[in-house]
């Protein structure tokens, strides 16, 4: 926005609403707001620090203002209200040639008197900046963005923002910056009503349209994990319905086992069926061990309903809350704080707070994300057919990474026999299995950060961490492996 512009538009304001004193005010980390009383539409300014400084004017009703308006702090209402609600706008201070504007305000104190104060907005990209200043007032100056000076600006020449200006206005320069003319913006109407047309596309381009992008991007891969999910319990209910027919097996040989007790490889049953045996296996053998499949089938295909029932309502809690997100794209307002808790958590709390304490460890690593010894940040990491790994820079990271960071059901790989870095490979759809490709290629990260990264085709173990344990006293990076597997790759970048 330009100099001229941001001063046109306050004088517009000044010269037909300044009347209106202020409702409300909020403020957030890339806006303040400011709520007009006495209109039955009610009209809010927002003075707009990131992504661009801008100024708009907007209805209480539009989604971006309900959207940055969530965004503020709860405590910020009453701060800045406290120098500025009742407010009337008097006077409006700037430069055509500097993006400062100043809106100089004035109050009734409790005593009754008339008290003055200044809200200052700095426009300039790279330095945007909010500060309000009361000569007389109580309070201490508030500021928001980057500090400047509460003097107004004395820019030395014009600039060229100015000089278009004077081109295109030439004699009615002056009215132009005092509002009076509305072709200063495109449209119809007056001058206002162009600017809220106009704030209201500048808001659908830099807060609508990104904020619709990342919730297309969430739903996309919201999607995929659920998808994800479903085809992994198609693929486990498939496989469990598949022993279960074991058990019609089992039952056939069982009733003849009399009769073919100590057979092996394949029995024939009387009516003429042949049944192949397990290798190395007699048939009493095969009759027990095709009954506990079938059993364990049983429990895996119970368990896989209670999963897809759960599954189905994710997701549909899922399409209610984008369907929301598409009419609002507003964000949740932050919980209330909480009260301290004395003693240890138990019950879902505890789990809530644990996996709380999981994320808050793989967002921050080692003392705010970097490593112990100030070499950069605490882990690596890549994306693995949209699996996450996650790979530890040294004997401190990778004991957080393996034992703070990573969950029970993460995958975990780590080169056999040589020091080098712990790999997690994250599993938040709680996968039985992974993709063979997705192994291999995070045992190939781990092969190549190793010791051994040049000695050619090295094996890799890979475990659950559930099996991982390290006891007290052992030394950093150093763990024991309960049950694992190994592979054996070529080190890879």
């Amino acid at each position: 926005m330009d100099a001229p512009l941001l001063l046109a538009l306050g004088h517009a304001w000044l010269r037909q609403r300044g009347d209106l004193p202020v409702e409300a005010v909020w403020t957030s980390s890339r806006a303040l707001g400011l709520r007009w009383a006495g209109r039955k539409t009610a009209e809010a300014w927002v003075l707009l620090l990131q992504p661009k400084p801008e100024l708009w004017l907007l209805g209480t009703d539009h989604p971006v203002w309900t959207r940055l308006q969530l965004e503020a702090s709860r405590d910020s209402q009453t701060v800045w209200g406290r120098g500025l609600k009742g407010a009337r706008l008097m006077r409006v201070e700037g430069d055509p040639r500097e993006r400062w504007l100043g809106l100089v305000f004035q109050r009734r104190a409790i005593s009754g008197r008339a008290e003055e104060l200044r809200l200052a907005f700095q426009a300039i990209p790279g330095r945007p900046g909010i500060r309000l200043d009361g000569a007389e007032a109580p309070w201490p100056r508030l500021g928001l963005g980057v500090p400047f000076p509460a003097a107004a600006p004395q820019p030395a020449e014009d600039t060229p923002p100015l000089r278009r200006w004077r081109e295109r206005w030439g004699d009615r320069l002056e009215a132009a910056l005092s509002g009076e003319e509305p072709e200063v913006l495109e449209g119809e109407g007056d001058l206002l009503a162009r600017h809220r047309v106009w704030s209201e596309g500048r808001a659908e381009a830099l807060i609508l349209g990104p904020a619709r992008a990342a919730a297309e991007r969430r739903r996309q891969v919201e999607s995929a994990r659920l998808d994800r999910l479903a085809q992994a319990l198609a693929r486990d209910r498939a496989k469990h319905e598949t022993q279960l027919l074991w058990k019609l097996q089992a039952s056939r040989l069982s009733a003849e086992l009399y009769r073919l007790k100590g057979a092996t490889r394949e029995v024939v049953l009387l009516d003429g069926t042949r049944l192949p045996l397990p290798e190395g296996a007699l048939a009493e053998d095969a009759v027990q061990t095709w009954f506990k499949a079938a059993k364990k089938a049983e429990r895996g295909l119970t368990r896989i309903s209670e999963l897809e029932a759960e599954l189905a309502r994710e997701r549909a809690a899922w399409t209610l809350r984008t369907e929301t997100e598409a009419i609002v794209l507003a964000p949740e307002r932050p919980p209330a704080r909480q009260p301290k808790r004395r003693g240890p958590a138990t019950g879902p709390d505890a789990v809530k707070d644990r996996g709380a304490k999981r994320m808050q460890a793989e967002g921050r690593g080692v003392k705010g994300g970097k490593r112990q010894d100030g070499k950069g940040m605490a882990f690596r990491s890549v994306m693995v057919d949209d699996f996450k790994v996650l790979i530890g820079k040294g004997d401190a990271e990778n004991d957080l990474l393996t034992f703070k960071v990573a969950d029970n059901l993460d995958f975990w790989l780590h080169v056999a026999g040589h020091p080098g870095s712990h790999v997690v490979i994250r599993n938040p759809d709680k996968l039985s299995e992974l993709p063979r490709q997705v192994i291999e290629r995070a045992a190939e990260l781990a092969a190549y950060h190793s010791k051994a990264r040049d000695g050619g085709k090295v094996e890799v173990h890979l475990a659950r961490i559930a099996d991982i344990s390290k006891p007290r006293g052992f030394a950093p990076g150093k763990v024991i492996l309960k049950k694992w597997i190994g592979l054996r790759v070529y080190p890879k970048p």
